[in-house]
């Protein structure tokens, strides 16, 4: 019976503090409330009540007439000429190039080729290996150009998986514009070996 009573005093205790706990939250916030209405009174926030100021920047050339008498303007116009992109040079990388203008659109086109290279079932059965080595054109906006095997493997079955890595991949993203030139030539080494990794 005692434990009863016990258990009844609980549930008694429990059933009045729901509402005081009701009530404390509710006299809290409303205290708070007042607090923020009383603050907002005596230190006033002042929103952008203003609209914003536009400035607008013309640039004022000097005349250049005297310069190309001068000839200070044939050097004006050298650097211009190598500071713009010659759209007729191509240049020539491999996968693996360090140079910092082609690293991270080499890395993308490995990436892809990477995703659509496999091993040729029948090489893979008959014990077939080899290592060819391609070089593919593309133009600006990452198509094709074309292909062409620079050392072959000696086997049509993986010169032909090279062939269709390289095609399946393409189109390739277009040059980022650390790319200048508007042709690219890559150079790719794919080696078929049976002991590595796939």
């Amino acid at each position: 019976m005692v434990q009863e009573t016990n258990i009844e005093a609980d549930r008694t205790i429990t059933i009045k503090t729901g509402p005081v706990l009701k009530g404390s939250l509710f006299v809290s916030l409303l205290f708070h409330l007042i607090l923020l209405i009383a603050l907002q009174r005596a230190l006033p926030i002042s929103w952008i009540k203003e609209p914003l100021r536009i400035y607008h920047v013309e640039m004022i050339r000097l005349p250049v007439d005297n310069l190309d008498k001068d000839g200070a303007g044939n050097e004006l116009s050298k650097t211009n000429s190598k500071e713009t992109p010659n759209e007729d040079m191509e240049d020539t990388i491999s996968l693996d190039t360090k140079d910092k203008r082609y690293t991270s659109y080499a890395r993308i086109i490995k990436t892809r080729l990477m995703q659509n290279w496999k091993y040729p079932k029948e090489a893979w059965e008959n014990l077939i290996e080899g290592e060819i080595t391609v070089l593919f054109c593309l133009d600006r906006q990452g198509e094709l150009k074309d292909i062409n095997i620079l050392q072959s493997s000696h086997h049509n079955i993986l010169d032909n998986e090279t062939m269709r890595t390289i095609r399946t991949s393409a189109p390739f993203p277009s040059f980022p514009g650390s790319v200048t030139v508007k042709k690219l030539n890559i150079s790719a080494n794919f080696s078929y070996r049976l002991g590595a990794k796939r």
